[in-house]
């Protein structure tokens, strides 16, 4: 038997599991009955950090359960439940992170084409940030799992852009680990010649720096279509907490003895998001967050307790309309996150 040094070499040469996504592109996605959907003067815009359709179920990582799999069943249920609310929230732009669309741990659903299939949206893109033909720990088996934007019209020059891998890792696990991307995309809606997506979904658990390169990538390329004079919404999982939060650690859901999925400590982050606050403005204005810190949390592990922390975020260079920015903390049942929401004003 190939000793663990022999076996890396290997990996590293012929990558046999196919996890290397250095010169991956997106990948388009179209509803299977579109529509032709109008311009719009407003539009009204969904980030959204789905679990992979796993909903409230307890997952190993979550330190509440040992769940890997599931079965097809629960991943339809799962799936309905979440088209269900963005039917009722009608966007007309949702980015999506932690979407599985060929992964062995939610019976190989295509969760992305499910709903595109069964809300009003028509169009797609998707970029993977965790993909290999196998994973062997914790019984994954194939994963393809990652981001991606949707919209009632068609998005074009839709462009991959990799972020850095976490260098606190020996090279084994991190030949399996996730590569985590920065998606855009350009929303062709008649009359709109120059509007960008942006979705992220940066780094949760490094202690390398690495989820401060993810949103400064995530930053650089919000900047460079500001800069271009293009109109620019973003926005996804963030991983980190607004300026002036109060509450940074400590939180009553971290009850992980495995160091691996421990990241409930953001002092060190304080000032992280400081340049997305100044050059763009947020869903939610910082001064309505900072007065009603709880009302704007998105993200807690235990589903059974409530929503401890914000995470999700929208960021754009138009203006949102007043009142418009939300959290939907009713959706406990159906991700370890909440969707945030609000319209953004293209007149």
């Amino acid at each position: 038997m190939p000793s663990r040094a022999v076996l890396l070499l290997l990996l590293l040469a012929c990558d046999p599991f196919r996890t290397e996504l250095a010169d991956a592109r997106p990948i388009v996605y179209e509803a299977a009955e579109p529509t032709e959907a109008p311009a719009r003067d407003q539009l009204r815009v969904m980030s959204w950090n789905i679990k992979f359709g796993g909903a409230r179920l307890d997952f190993f990582f979550d330190c509440f359960g040992d769940r890997v799999l599931m079965t097809r069943d629960e991943v339809e249920a799962n799936l309905e439940a979440l088209a269900a609310r963005i039917r009722a929230e009608d966007p007309d732009v949702v980015l999506l992170q932690e979407v599985d669309v060929n992964s062995k741990r939610s019976d190989f659903v295509d969760q992305l084409q499910w709903l595109l299939d069964r809300t009003e949206l028509n169009h797609g893109v998707y970029a993977s940030h965790w993909r290999a033909d196998f994973i062997p720990s914790d019984g994954l088996g194939a994963m393809d799992n990652g981001s991606a934007i949707l919209s009632r019209w068609p998005l074009l020059d839709a462009e991959r852009r990799a972020l850095p891998l976490r260098t606190d890792q020996d090279a084994l696990t991190r030949y399996f680990y996730l590569r985590r991307n920065v998606l855009s995309a350009r929303l062709a809606m008649p009359g709109a010649d120059d509007l960008w997506v942006v979705n992220v979904h940066t780094d949760a658990y490094g202690e390398d720096g690495t989820k401060r390169q993810h949103i400064d990538g995530f930053t650089e390329v919000m900047n460079a279509l500001d800069d271009a004079g293009a109109t620019v919404i973003g926005g996804g999982d963030l991983n980190t907490l607004p300026p002036g939060t109060e509450r940074q650690h400590d939180f009553e859901d971290s009850v992980c003895e495995d160091e691996e999925f421990v990241a409930d400590d953001y002092r060190p982050e304080a000032d992280w998001l400081d340049e997305l606050y100044g050059r763009y403005a947020p869903f939610v204005p910082l001064a309505d967050y900072q007065a009603d810190q709880a009302a704007y949390y998105t993200h807690t592990v235990d589903g059974r307790g409530f929503w401890n922390r914000q995470l999700d975020y929208l960021f754009s260079n138009a203006t949102w309309q007043p009142g418009s920015g939300r959290v939907l903390q009713d959706t406990m049942p159906l991700s370890d996150h909440a969707p945030v929401v609000g319209t953004v004003d293209l007149r």
